[in-house]
């Protein structure tokens, strides 16, 4: 079990609320759409009252230091039943690509699969004491986009299962190159830690507060930080 699941919830009982499309640039149709996932009537594009007024000020903040960008949201809430349909998915999809037989495989690939899955995406846990940081609303996967409306290459895309995926990969590359997706990634980092959300550890678009993985973090950087969540699983 990952350290911040075992994360007490005191759920404060925000409301989820509906992101105003309008401020922000999206991708249509929504990435897990396209893939078949079914949201069931709800809507990916909602986040709790608190968490939309700080992406909406770190909007703000993008702007004040690049005119016309926006925060690009690839993903906010999501039901416990789209996390397990695109675990499931992904893992079909990476058996593919590394173009295995799903009918032959052994269990030692099965494993390493399903340990490279866990790596980017969560449990689909329906256990209310474990939920899946998505589908408590207060966790967000974003990006950026320029004046033009053009995404900022950030080096690797969103969900890629590999290091690149690692907020700091390109930190030390000697390319030019690679250091602006990693000026970039900075710059994502620094409009949202600023309003007090914090990036995953291992996934440079991916932001929350308020949640387990968030009171785990705060936790580790500073012991006297309440090791409690307020946002539990949206029901």
């Amino acid at each position: 079990m990952k350290p911040y699941r075992q994360v007490p919830i005191q759920e404060c009982h925000e409301p989820l609320v509906a992101i105003p499309l309008e401020l922000f640039a999206i991708e249509t149709p929504h990435p897990y759409i396209k893939c078949g996932a079914d949201y069931n009537g709800k809507s990916p594009y909602f986040l709790r009252q608190g968490v939309l007024d700080r992406v909406i000020t770190a909007q703000a903040k993008l702007q004040q230091l690049h005119p016309n960008w926006r925060i690009q949201i690839f993903d906010a809430y999501r039901p416990v039943e789209v996390q397990e349909y695109m675990v499931n998915y992904t893992f079909g999809q990476t058996v593919r690509d590394r173009q295995l037989d799903p009918t032959q495989l052994l269990d030692i690939q099965t494993e390493q699969i399903w340990a490279d899955v866990y790596k980017i995406w969560a449990i689909p846990s329906f256990d209310l004491a474990t939920p899946p940081p998505h589908s408590t609303g207060a966790a967000i996967d974003i990006t950026l986009v320029d004046e033009r409306g053009n995404l900022v290459d950030m080096g690797s895309p969103i969900d890629e299962m590999s290091d690149r995926s690692l907020p700091g990969y390109f930190e030390k590359s000697p390319d030019p190159v690679e250091q602006q997706y990693h000026h970039h990634r900075q710059l994502l980092d620094r409009v949202m830690t600023d309003v007090g959300l914090i990036r995953h550890p291992s996934e440079w678009w991916h932001f929350s507060i308020g949640d387990q993985l968030w009171a785990w973090l705060q936790h580790q950087r500073d012991p006297r930080h309440p090791l409690i969540a307020r946002y539990g699983r949206v029901l």
